[in-house]
């Protein structure tokens, strides 16, 4: 949670899917509703699924949001109606059974950045991780969630979260940087006006 909270600091307009409105079993392909912030197409192997809240499916695996959650034991892919420069998720009962989750992520160019989630092998059942990228210079349009173990670990994940990435203070010091040399260039050409009237 502290991950995912500092994560969402550095967003604004933020929109999450929690899969609470789809009918548990549902499979892909689903559309994916980021809150008025953007879409998606989610398809590939899984399913919904739903526990009672603060219990298991008996395996490890339940919602972190309300009680729906996406759970999938192969590789599954999002393909975004927009690009996106922030993307995270919370992932449950990842790597008790020594798989891993790597992530192939399109960007707007066409190139593919792979990056493995350095999550906990041999972990005991129900561990929760929270992941997320923030790249305002690298938007992507696909992400592809792969199964290191596919067929034998099971992964469930929730709360996968879009938003527009909060700029970075650099870009103001910029900014102001840049506002006083305007400044500074400015009150040169009035003292030089003032001196050339004067002559």
């Amino acid at each position: 949670t502290s991950a995912r909270n500092s994560f969402l600091s550095g967003l604004t307009g933020v929109g999450t899917e929690s899969f609470e409105t789809y009918k548990n079993d549902a499979d892909s392909p689903l559309t994916l509703d980021f809150s008025g912030i953007g879409s998606a197409t989610l398809s590939g192997a899984g399913r919904v699924t739903s526990t009672l809240p603060g219990i298991t499916n008996g395996n490890g695996r339940y919602a972190t949001d309300g009680d729906k959650y996406w759970q999938s034991i192969r590789d599954f892919t999002i393909d975004f109606d927009s690009p996106v420069s922030a993307f995270g998720f919370m992932g449950i009962d990842i790597g008790d059974r020594n798989g891993q989750v790597r992530l192939s992520l399109t960007t707007t160019g066409g190139s593919i950045q792979v990056i493995n989630i350095d999550n906990m092998l041999d972990s005991p059942d129900g561990s929760v991780l929270f992941w997320g990228i923030i790249d305002s210079e690298n938007a992507f349009s696909r992400i592809t969630f792969e199964n290191t173990a596919a067929g034998v670990d099971s992964f469930g994940f929730d709360q996968m979260t879009v938003g527009t990435p909060v700029p970075e203070p650099k870009t103001y010091a910029l900014t102001l940087a840049g506002l006083g040399l305007i400044g500074c260039i400015a009150y040169r050409r009035r003292k030089m006006d003032s001196t050339l009237i004067a002559a």
